[in-house]
């Protein structure tokens, strides 16, 4: 497994709130990784796992219909600004080098799905996604990594086998995965086993050269509610735990990725199977989204299972913007969808072990704060100061309450009369 400096995991341990000799225990163990490429030795250290804060990532990129370069590299600045651990590019137009590039100097971990490029700039330079070969997507994940992308989407775990499952499904919604439909495309086409399960061992040389985790992808994943946990999930699910201990063995950091669309009686289920079919490799998840009714507000409902999933063993939430299932992102579609998840990620440490007395201090800091209408502490704790301060400050009150109660707030009548007698 990759080594860390003692004064790296001191830090680490201490953002945390766990020993270094448990920190290290679960490293070594892999149910926490760090990601950082060996070539980015300045990236800031974000420890996912058992234990360590749930934490948040970030996709933005350009997509074929839009490429504005800058749009999306401010995107991504609003992102970490906000709060996102790490930022995932995704680009698919433009020149993906070059975003990708101007990403990594953010200074957070990074990570890419390789697939999209290989497909783009196939080595037959027509863009198919059949007409990949497997060095082309061998190549592109190296050329990420020599880059410096600290981490990858890799759809290892949608074999032949998988595919013959799905086809025996009654799925409404196939593949709503971009790489996982890149992957089931090319082997019906091809009538061949996916690249990345044959050659596995190959991509873990790669990772281990560069010290990049893997982060295997749930390229089956459900679509919509009906689709949720069904036995072509759950067969991905039993090679993405084969893979995680080849990974493990070989020395190499794993994450493994999660639906997707989940009804909410369905969520613990689905973290514990995956959690225990992988050997509790860090999960990361999108989502899980509770409905699919709500296009506009996707980033709600994300944040509602995302909560959920935090609670009941999951470590990583992919961020959901309210244009999910609509439109590329804007900006400010990127900084709601962050904060929301934000919000998720601190709910579910309110609960969550080895994190819950660090997440309750927050929360006692803000009962204080309110209790003694202390408006700047709590504008300074609040996930977005900004937006508490501006709606706070849209409707002055003439006392120093809030204007919702003004002179009748509960707080302040009973804090002055409790002064009184004691007095």
């Amino acid at each position: 497994m990759i080594s860390f400096e003692d004064a790296e995991l001191k830090a680490i341990s201490r953002e945390e709130g766990v020993s270094v000799e448990k920190l290290k225990r679960l490293l070594n163990a892999g149910r926490v990784v760090i990601p950082r490429n060996a070539r980015r030795r300045s990236v800031a250290m974000k420890a996912i796992g058992e234990c360590m804060s749930t934490k948040v990532n970030v996709n933005v990129g350009t997509s074929k219909d839009f490429v504005n370069v800058e749009e999306e590299v401010e995107k991504a600045k609003v992102a970490v600004k906000y709060g996102a651990d790490t930022v995932m590019d995704l680009s698919t137009g433009g020149d993906l080098n070059a975003v990708r590039r101007r990403i990594l100097r953010l200074g957070v971990p990074v990570g890419t799905v390789p697939i999209y490029q290989a497909a783009l700039e196939s080595a037959h330079g027509a863009g198919a996604v059949v007409d990949m070969t497997s060095d082309d997507m061998f190549n592109a994940i190296e050329k990420h990594a020599r880059d410096g992308v600290d981490f990858v989407t890799v759809h290892a775990g949608v074999t032949l086998s998988a595919v013959e499952r799905l086809k025996r499904s009654e799925r409404i919604l196939n593949v709503v995965s971009r790489g996982g439909a890149f992957l089931v495309a090319w082997m019906l086409h091809h009538e061949k086993e996916n690249p990345l399960y044959k050659e596995f061992d190959y991509l873990l040389e790669i990772a281990k050269e560069y010290n990049l985790t893997l982060s295997l992808g749930d390229g089956l994943r459900p679509g919509c509610i009906s689709d949720a946990s069904d036995r072509a999930k759950y067969m991905e699910v039993i090679t993405l735990g084969e893979l995680v201990r080849r990974c493990r063995e070989a020395g190499v950091q794993a994450i493994v990725e999660g639906p997707g669309h989940v009804p909410l009686d369905e969520i613990e289920a689905c973290v514990k199977t995956i959690k225990h079919l992988t050997d509790f490799a860090p999960l990361y998840l999108l989502g899980p989204l509770v409905t699919d009714i709500a296009p506009g507000y996707d980033h709600i409902v994300a944040a509602i299972g995302g909560a959920v999933a935090g609670m009941h063993g999951a470590d990583f939430l992919c961020m959901v913007s309210p244009a999910e299932h609509l439109a590329l992102p804007t900006v400010e579609d990127i900084k709601e969808g962050t904060i929301v998840a934000k919000i998720a990620a601190h709910v579910a440490d309110l609960v969550k072990e080895g994190q819950r007395s660090k997440a309750r201090r927050l929360d006692d800091a803000m009962a204080l704060a309110r209790n003694l209408l202390d408006w700047e502490s709590q504008f300074k704790i609040a996930i977005n100061g900004e937006k508490a301060r501006k709606i706070k400050e849209s409707r002055p009150s003439e006392s120093d309450a809030c204007s919702i109660c003004g002179e009748l707030c509960a707080i302040k009548i009973v804090n002055e009369f409790l002064k009184r007698k004691k007095n």
